[in-house]
């Protein structure tokens, strides 16, 4: 390198050391690639899988396209400009060549510089999104984005409903700007049976779930495992004729038996309509004030996680790969009971950072699974053991991967959550 060069990066790199955090992300941001940029959210945005694959062989073959230039990217995160506000119904999502609808309401006073927390409501039986939005939009203030997805049956129980929150999440979060650690998953009635079942099988996803007038089948009760790291705000009104309050009490119980972070509001008041099955006005300033101070955790060290057949699928750091005949759900959930649901028969997986670059896990029906890591969770420059039921599995070093980076960023969408490292585990036999 020539002299003059090489001073000239000296004092380059002298100047990033000694600049604060402001001036670092300010660098970070303009020395962001704008072509790379926008092939990498192409990438993760594009429908179709096969240009999804060209995209990520065109982007892997860039010569700028390292493992830091990429990570700084997707950390930086997307860049946001004006967009409409205020009450915006009937928005039109695409879900395998149907039309879906979600009402949206953005703050008078959103400005794309600032992150907001997201709120997903689910409506009940007999209504809408759109009556939804109404209801909830004067009530949140103005650091929350709403949206309220219409599933037309009402049957948010379904693996079409748990599409369609995930497709609504991703829609808005497209397009204004969320804080990826404050988005919130609640429903009434059936809508809360949603928002059980989603936000269990999705709960690494969310800062809280906020189940209203709902409850879960016995046999979905193990999935509340799901919510070590995600905590629930539960009402039910006592006097409720439509969802009886011993399904609330019943999942109180459990979450106790846990130890699982939760509250349990029960009320009295009795609605002209709809009897005791609502959520009253007045429970709101304590739900408002409870949502205010959650925030997820991306990378919590000790997860658990319960899977049937149809949602072995990432769950923040950690995927089932392979089980032993285990209960399978359809599309509807649980219209069919065969022996295996009918027994709870689930994989189970526990998970932990025990000590620096020590993972220790214990599972249940698995015969094979994945870790996904990044420098947070472990060390790098050091090797990795890993434990699964008391027998080392792994043991040596893990290199990250740009390839693994971006796969990931877009297999899982969740835009405050990366992984460059993956490791499959097979289980040792129990023999």
């Amino acid at each position: 390198m020539p002299a003059r060069a090489a001073c000239f990066l000296l004092l380059v790199l002298t100047l990033s050391a000694c600049a604060g955090p402001a001036a670092q992300a300010n660098q970070t941001a303009n020395s962001i690639d704008p072509v790379l940029r926008a092939s990498i959210y192409e990438y993760l945005d594009t429908q179709d899988a096969e240009r999804a694959d060209q995209l990520l062989d065109e982007i892997l073959g860039r010569q700028g396209a390292t493992l830091a230039a990429v990570a700084d990217i997707l950390t930086a995160g997307r860049t946001y400009r004006a967009e409409p506000v205020g009450a915006l119904p009937s928005r039109e999502l695409r879900l395998g060549g149907r039309a879906f609808y979600y009402g949206l309401y953005v703050p008078d006073s959103y400005r794309p510089d600032k992150a907001y927390g997201l709120v997903i409501c689910l409506h009940g039986a007999g209504f809408t999104g759109d009556s939804y939005l109404e209801r909830w939009q004067t009530r949140l203030g103005e650091g929350y984005i709403l949206a309220c997805p219409t599933l037309p049956m009402g049957n948010w129980w379904t693996r079409t409903a748990e599409d369609l929150v995930l497709a609504t999440m991703r829609a808005v979060e497209a397009h204004y700007h969320i804080d990826p650690n404050r988005v919130f998953l609640t429903g009434m009635s059936n809508g809360g049976i949603g928002a059980y079942l989603i936000g269990a099988h999705h709960a690494s996803r969310f800062a809280a779930v906020v189940p209203m007038a709902a409850g879960l089948d016995d046999i979905l009760m193990p999935f509340l495992e799901n919510f070590r790291q995600t905590p629930l705000y539960i009402i039910h009104g006592r006097q409720d004729q439509v969802m009886p309050v011993s399904l609330s009490r019943a999942i109180d119980e459990a979450l106790t038996e846990l130890g699982y972070l939760h509250v349990y509001r029960e009320h009295d008041r009795i609605h002209p309509m709809a009897g005791g099955h609502f959520f009253p006005r007045e429970e709101l300033p304590d739900l408002i004030a409870w949502l205010a101070d959650r925030h997820r955790n991306p990378y919590p060290k000790k997860l658990t996680v319960v899977r049937d057949a149809s949602h072995l699928l990432p769950f923040n750091w950690v995927r089932i790969d392979a089980t032993d005949r285990i209960a399978e759900f359809s599309e509807n959930l649980i219209d069919r009971r065969d022996e295996a649901i009918a027994t709870k028969r689930y994989a189970r997986l526990e998970a932990e950072v025990v000590g620096p670059n020590k993972i220790e896990v214990h599972t249940r029906r698995i015969r094979r699974y994945t870790l996904y890591l990044n420098d947070t969770l472990v060390d790098f420059s050091r090797p990795v053991t890993i434990m699964t039921n008391g027998n080392v599995t792994y043991e040596g070093t893990v290199a990250p991967s740009t390839k693994t980076l971006l796969r990931e960023a877009r297999t899982r969408q969740d835009p405050g959550a990366f992984f460059s490292v993956a490791v499959s585990v097979a289980v040792p036999s129990s023999k």
